[in-house]
């Protein structure tokens, strides 16, 4: 009888771990789809690599003028699941992107997928990327491929277990890698739907403005109500209109704010914030208006721990 419950056990254990490895298989993009990818022109990616803040993650840190275009890597996030190192996404054939083809780049940037087949932690914010539109994403690629090169080697992630099980990342998705719309807007207003498509996308403001649970996902309940950081200690401001964030800035505050640096109250960005606006100074103004727009249109939510 032992014998016969031990072998039900080792059936129903291997039933369950091929159950979980084909639900947690990395789901790329397939031959059609990436066959259908637009052509990328680098002239437009750069606004989109500005809009994503990429040299913020992957410039040397500290970087300044046209070092800041050398992506060489090493930025490190601290975080309660493990430090996490920003890779070379320079144009370097072996150690940066230099090898991979467009479709590659996309399925690392909308599904989370690497050139080996393998999930990337969402540290990387593809989860934001992919609300982005695929000629956004060729457009970026044209332009990172033009470039420095560099040949710095990226550094490993320090994780420990079970974080350093990539494979779990599959049921993380599942829950969280969604491309539709967080907040609907009126499609007939340009303004507003250009501005939720670059908070909601590339500029993947809530990667760091939106609270997360025991498991890193993203709390949309209270999508930009800021929260403890992600990394180190202190916490992200909520950029929503309530009383407890942007409440008393106005629209145009916004705007002029991410292109000066300088708050209604004549005080300065500090922290990571002072990078993003760094990046948001290269924007249109009407990129940072159509933002501004959004950021006032969408639900007024508490802030985290606020009273």
């Amino acid at each position: 009888m032992f014998r016969k419950l031990g072998i039900a056990a080792f059936v129903l254990a291997c039933v369950g771990f091929a159950g979980f490895w084909f639900f947690t298989l990395p789901n790329g993009l397939n031959p059609d789809q990436i066959a259908a990818l637009p052509k990328g022109d680098a002239a437009a990616g750069e606004t989109v690599f500005w809009a994503g803040g990429c040299a913020s993650c992957h410039a040397a840190k500290g970087a300044t003028g046209d070092a800041k275009l050398v992506l060489s890597g090493g930025v490190e996030l601290k975080t309660p699941f493990g430090t996490f190192h920003a890779p070379n996404i320079s144009p370097d054939a072996k150690h940066g992107i230099g090898g991979w083809s467009l479709g590659q780049f996309t399925n690392a940037m909308k599904r989370g997928v690497s050139p080996k087949g393998e999930h990337y932690y969402p540290a990387f914010p593809y989860t934001s990327y992919a609300r982005m539109t695929d000629k956004d994403v060729s457009d970026l690629f044209a332009y990172l491929k033009q470039l420095p090169a560099d040949s710095t080697v990226s550094k490993t992630h320090e994780l420990g277990f079970p974080f350093n099980v990539r494979r779990g990342l599959g049921l993380w998705k599942k829950l969280y890698l969604d491309p539709k719309p967080v907040i609907l807007v009126d499609v007939d207003n340009e303004q507003l739907e250009r501005g939720r498509y670059l908070v909601e996308g590339a500029t993947h403001c809530g990667a760091c403005h939106t609270p997360r649970n025991l498991i890193g996902g993203p709390d949309l309940t209270q999508w930009l109500a800021g929260g403890p950081a992600a990394e180190g200690t202190g916490s992200v401001p909520n950029i929503t209109s309530h009383a407890s964030g942007l409440g008393s800035w106005s629209a145009g505050d916004i705007a002029e704010s991410l292109k000066t640096g300088f708050t209604p109250e004549f005080d300065s960005f500090g922290s990571s914030m002072a990078d993003v606006q760094l990046n948001m100074a290269q924007l249109s103004d009407e990129d940072r208006a159509a933002i501004a727009a959004y950021l006032k249109f969408i639900p007024a939510v508490k802030s985290v721990g606020s009273k």
